[in-house]
């Protein structure tokens, strides 16, 4: 089966999947999957593709949520409001940037969560602005080209146009030759600088678009729940996020998707029949450094080649009689 034929059997299963879900609340769940999903794949731009290892991403999410619930209820509107949201949202973006990328590595890291941890101080503290621990509600989703989306199997259909939407341009993304000169900033940035790209610049644009699709991710999330509170900043959200990006596999597009999934599910489903669920998710992260260090679907892919090649060798191996006969 070749690779298209595997992409359209996928978007063929995901968007029927309201269809065969008999229960409103695991159509719900997959809505979840699709938002985080997005989150982490914005995130992987910055760890995968960049070698940027952020905690402070939950803050661009979190402006985001804000920011929709905010306007609206300042009589904005749900389209200047989307529109404004993603704008502030690029906007802290461009300032998390700024003053991150002063430094890599354990740097780079430390200014991201110290800027992540600023945002939600802001909003548990700021209550004339975001009313605190009570969080801003959202009265209603939005109704975009008139099609309501207040059903879950409706809100589902659009959030997998979005999710669609955020793979696609990552795939353009890592082929383009912006990706490639990303990825080359991550190996070997002193050789890039010497041949002549602003590294500095490269990354910055890069950010700018983690942002965006982080921001989109905020807010299908303040739509889904129709209310937002500090909890969204907290630096659980960016460490849980990390580890969607890591768990899955970063630098691959499918890797962020299936951690996304087993956080999620595990959070959401386990744990209604697991009383520590969070020792088993533990567990299982555990497993995956040890075993996959390089994450479930590289490391899934790497075994399936293993013993793809381990019985072709089996095949070559065996005496000519013992080798099955085909028909005479």
């Amino acid at each position: 089966m070749t690779r298209r034929a595997v992409v359209a059997l996928a978007i063929l299963v995901l968007a029927s999947l309201p269809l065969w879900l008999q229960s409103a609340y695991y159509v719900n769940i997959a809505s979840q999957v699709l938002i985080y999903a997005i989150f982490a794949l914005g995130l992987n731009v910055l760890v995968g593709y960049a070698g940027l290892v952020s905690l402070g991403q939950a803050g661009l999410f979190g402006v985001a949520a804000y920011a929709v619930a905010w306007l609206v209820a300042a009589g904005a509107g749900q389209l200047l409001g989307a529109l404004g949201a993603i704008l502030l949202t690029l906007l802290a973006s461009a300032i998390f940037a700024l003053l991150a990328l002063r430094a890599t590595g354990i740097g780079f890291l430390m200014i991201t969560l110290a800027l992540g941890q600023i945002l939600w101080g802001m909003a548990y503290r700021w209550i004339s602005l975001t009313n605190g621990d009570n969080g801003l509600r959202l009265d209603a989703r939005p109704a975009p080209f008139g099609v309501a989306i207040a059903t879950p199997a409706a809100f589902y259909v659009l959030t997998l146009l979005l999710f669609l939407a955020a793979v696609g341009s990552m795939a353009v993304f890592v082929s383009s030759p912006f990706g490639v000169s990303l990825l080359g900033t991550r190996d070997q940035p002193r050789r890039m600088n010497a041949l002549g790209f602003d590294v500095w610049r490269i990354r910055f644009l890069a950010f700018l678009f983690s942002g965006f699709w982080s921001g989109i991710a905020g807010l299908l999330y303040c739509y889904y729940n129709q209310f937002v509170s500090p909890q969204v900043l907290a630096l659980q959200a960016s460490a849980e996020a990390l580890l969607m990006v890591i768990a899955g596999g970063s630098a691959t597009l499918l890797g962020p998707v299936v951690g996304a999934a087993l956080v999620v599910v595990m959070k959401n489903v386990a744990s209604a029949y697991i009383e520590r669920w969070n020792l088993v998710l533990g567990v299982i992260f555990v497993a995956i450094i040890v075993l996959m260090p390089e994450g479930l679907v590289p490391g899934s892919a790497r075994l399936w080649q293993r013993a793809r090649r381990g019985l072709a060798a089996r095949n070559t191996s065996l005496p000519l009689a013992s080798r099955p006969r085909g028909p005479r």
